[in-house]
């Protein structure tokens, strides 16, 4: 009777031994694949990592897309025999142009559509991650590791392909661009298309402002970089007044980030817009900055008129 008693006790701790054996290997096997998946939420999908790609996918949605054409220039000869540089654009089909305009807006707004669909995918992907860290077991947590492994595959794939996208591509074209009539034996150049991007124009608000029948307006682009080129500058009239009214609705093309407005009415409100003028290569361009301000009354406009007058 003892002897049976201590074979149960020795089996009985050989059972607890190989459990406890497994439970510890499946512990740190756990706390291995739980890290893992913790380091990729700390990095490539930490919340200021997204944040940043959101905020960089914002600011391109609001950029002006062009259409960017290598060579500039070909050299072509004449009939007789006299060679010449010219703008590539006066050979290029004016048919093919524009079809190659709407490629590239096409290209453009399915870019921008991919950018907002890829970050909602990675956004939710993280909160799914999150939730098996979170309220998984050690069990169940193992258990669905290989589909565990195959999001965080398929989130690595968006995450490049975001990253891609967030610089504008090349424009794939099939009929040729120029005739070989047009340049007259001269060696047919390599043609290269390719979307290209200026930054949005932002009013500065602490230095644009209104006074009794004018007003002056600053503004500058996001990334402090882009050279003066010609602006249109929209002027509406929100309040006070009819459509036949002076300044109730006008277009000024400036050439410099200031400007200063006149002939508007005393204590009315006016929306100011900014953006570049239409150029032969813009393919898409979708949000402007507007600002509104309020015209002082006349016995505001009398007082300050008397100590600082507009120039220009």
């Amino acid at each position: 009777m003892s002897i049976h008693c201590e074979r149960w006790r020795y089996k009985g701790k050989r059972y607890t031994t190989h459990s406890e054996a497994q439970d510890n290997a499946s512990w740190e096997q756990y706390s291995e694949r739980s890290s893992f998946v913790l380091q990729f939420l700390n990095s490539t999908l930490s919340l200021h990592h997204l944040q940043h790609h959101r905020k960089k996918a914002e600011l391109l949605s609001k950029c002006y897309f062009y259409l960017d054409i290598e060579p500039k220039h070909v050299t072509v000869t004449e009939q007789n025999q006299v060679m010449h540089r010219t703008n590539i654009l006066q050979l290029i089909d004016p048919r093919q142009f524009q079809r190659m305009k709407k490629v590239g807006k096409t290209q453009t707004e399915i870019q921008l559509s991919l950018l907002t669909e890829l970050l909602e995918q990675l956004e939710r992907g993280r909160e799914e991650l999150s939730h098996y860290v979170e309220t998984y077991d050690t069990v169940t947590f193992l258990s669905r590791w290989d589909m565990i492994m195959q999001r965080l595959s398929k989130l690595s794939e968006y995450m490049e392909t975001l990253t891609s996208l967030q610089v504008p591509g090349k424009l794939h074209f099939k009929h040729q661009m120029v005739s070989q009539v047009d340049l007259r034996g001269t060696m047919l150049p390599n043609i290269r298309l390719s979307l290209r991007t200026k930054m949005p124009l932002i009013f500065d608000r602490n230095e644009s402002f209104a006074h009794k029948d004018w007003a002056t307006l600053k503004w500058f682009a996001e990334d402090q970089k882009s050279h003066l080129e010609r602006y249109e500058l929209h002027v509406k009239l929100l309040t006070g007044g009819s459509q036949a009214e002076v300044g109730y609705g006008r277009i000024q093309v400036v050439t410099s980030n200031t400007c200063v407005v006149r002939d508007l009415q005393p204590g009315s409100s006016y929306t100011f817009l900014i953006r570049r003028t239409n150029t032969h290569t813009l393919v898409f361009e979708r949000w402007h900055d507007s600002i509104t301000l309020t015209t002082q009354t006349d016995a505001v406009g009398d007082a300050d008129r008397s100590a600082w007058t507009p120039k220009g």
